[in-house]
């Protein structure tokens, strides 16, 4: 299967100009993708493009990922409505290193005929003087040519400053140079792109005759209309700082079934008949959420390790499955406090705790889980009540051998009310 096949089963290709497929078929091509450093790490929006590049190398060619360490100085106005912050040289240098770090999980950097190679365009960028650039790729591309763009023509209205408005030359020039200093004939990158793109590939037309090509994917969306990649906490990041392993996995388990079919195919590497007999053993049972399950473990493993992933996915099971004592007392205090966020707190004196506390006592008049100790005897021969995931009776004695991280204790009354006791 081609590269252009393979995107095309995958939902993954939206334009392609023509000659591109016949091109890739003929010989190894070097490829890019552009990624602007306007943060300190890649979000998943980001992966669909990097995905392409993954495809890209398996089916023979070379990928270059471009950090836009000049274009992240200009800011792209494809998609945005107002300006961008301009971000300092300093900033745009640490974000890149940070992103360079992530896409060694993505890429491989040590093959041997076609190893990615990261490039960066403020390298040739840098000394390039205002005035040879008008000269040298300005007089190219002419004003009237540029305006029908989608992304300055949607501008056009409110109002695009000369600066996002010359984002389109830059990045024109950024094909052209790495055309002529690398022989890279195809660029790669959203459907948003697309005008920018095809600005490069008529740059390289009009300056050397030769000819290069663009393929864009479709920007993603999720059935319900709402955004990629958003939850309530903003962006879903690769770092786990900003987003925790925990929440990185429930964004992939929680995908919903409208949307699982698309992801499976764009976000993982499983061949075409693998992907083809999981979606149809997923819905002959889709209330298993087996294509959740695969793609949550699948990203989670990828982006943060079999470690980060297995914590999280215990800590899913606290709430949600078959989490145990141990489960429990394993996870880290971050995590634990991430999975209880939201349910009922009560606080007791880790005095009292230290004095071995009758269960009935702990659970009515010292915490007020329950309102009274008959409510609490009730509870506890009704077989209803655990404490941190352990069954217990009337005669169980709390103490602070049941502290987690010496400070917690979860008590749990049947299968969904949960309750976090803080020590203090």
């Amino acid at each position: 299967m081609t590269f252009v096949e393979e995107l095309r089963w995958r939902g993954m290709l939206h334009d392609i100009t023509s000659g591109a497929a016949d091109q890739l078929k003929e010989e190894m091509t070097t490829g890019y993708v552009g990624i602007d450093p306007t943060a300190d790490s890649l979000h998943i929006g980001h992966l669909v493009s990097i995905m392409m590049l993954k495809h890209f190398q398996i089916a023979g060619h070379k990928p270059l990922p471009l950090i836009g360490g000049a274009t992240g100085m200009i800011g792209d106005p494809s998609g945005k409505t107002e300006e961008r912050a301009l971000l300092s040289e300093e900033v745009l240098q640490h974000n890149e290193k940070a992103i360079h770090k992530q896409l060694l999980k993505f890429l491989d950097f040590e093959a041997v005929k076609n190893k990615a190679e990261i490039v960066n365009n403020y390298d040739w960028m840098k000394d390039f003087t205002f005035l040879d650039f008008l000269r040298k790729v300005g007089k190219h591309l002419t004003l009237n040519y540029m305006i029908t763009k989608d992304a300055v023509k949607s501008r056009l209205e409110t109002g695009i400053s000369f600066t996002e408005f010359s984002y389109q030359l830059v990045q024109a020039y950024d094909f052209l140079h790495l055309y002529r200093t690398r022989s890279c004939k195809l660029q790669m990158g959203g459907s948003d792109q697309w005008g920018n793109i095809t600005s490069g590939t008529e740059l390289i037309r009009r300056t050397t005759g030769g000819e290069a090509y663009a393929i864009t994917c479709p920007l993603i969306t999720k059935a319900d209309g709402t955004k990629f990649g958003k939850t309530e906490q903003g962006n879903v990041w690769l770092d786990a700082r900003y987003t925790s392993p925990y929440h990185f996995y429930q964004f992939w388990l929680n995908c919903s079934d409208a949307d699982i079919e698309k992801y499976i195919k764009i976000f993982t590497l499983f061949s075409r008949e693998e992907t083809e007999h999981m979606i149809e053993e997923h819905r002959k049972s889709q209330h298993m959420r087996k294509l959740q399950k695969t793609l949550a473990k699948d990203m989670t493993v990828r982006v943060h390790g079999e470690n980060e992933y297995n914590t999280a996915v215990g800590a899913s099971e606290i709430l949600f499955g078959k989490g145990t004592a141990e489960t429990l007392q394993k996870l880290p205090e971050n995590i634990m406090l991430t999975v209880l966020d939201g349910v009922p707190q009560h606080k007791i004196s880790k005095t009292t705790i230290e004095q071995s506390l009758p269960v009935v006592d702990f659970l009515s008049e010292k915490t007020g889980i329950l309102h009274s100790k008959s409510e609490a005897r009730r509870a506890l021969r009704e077989g209803s009540i655990s404490i941190n995931k352990q069954k217990v009776n009337e005669e169980y004695i709390v103490s602070d051998q049941d502290l987690i991280n010496s400070k917690y204790i979860v008590v749990q009354r049947g299968k969904k009310k949960y309750f976090l006791v803080i020590a203090h």
